[in-house]
């Protein structure tokens, strides 16, 4: 059984850093798209970066980059999201997605078959 756990959320002031995790479990990832998404409430969820397991190659929405980092751990089967500089337009659920797919539509929750419960993040202003 396939499970993606995310951890990591929680409340933070502006300009304030969290990282989250998700520990990916119950299959070999070596060649899916790690991804994570974020829903703000009323609307739609949002791709927020990926990363591809094999090669480590990133991809970030445009409003994180610079401030959010993707990164793998392989020995722990775990993705994490470094968010620094963090904003109140920031404030979501967080999602950890993975998909075996290798092309170019890695933003796209349709490219994803594995989804996580989701993280709160919070950001005061």
């Amino acid at each position: 059984q396939v499970q993606l756990v995310e951890s990591g959320g929680g409340l933070v002031q502006t300009g304030g850093s969290l990282r989250l995790s998700c520990a990916a479990s119950g299959r070999t990832f070596s060649t899916y798209t790690m991804g994570w998404f974020r829903q703000a409430p009323g609307k739609e969820r949002e791709f927020v970066a990926a990363i591809r397991w094999t090669s480590g190659n990133t991809y970030y929405e445009d409003s994180v980059k610079g401030r959010f980092t993707i990164s793998r751990d392989n020995a722990k089967n775990t993705v994490y999201l470094q968010m620094n500089s963090l904003k109140f337009e920031d404030t979501a659920v967080y999602y950890c997605a993975a998909g075996p797919y290798s092309g170019s539509r890695y933003s796209s929750t349709r490219e994803y078959t594995y989804w996580g419960q989701g993280t709160q993040v919070t950001v005061s202003s």
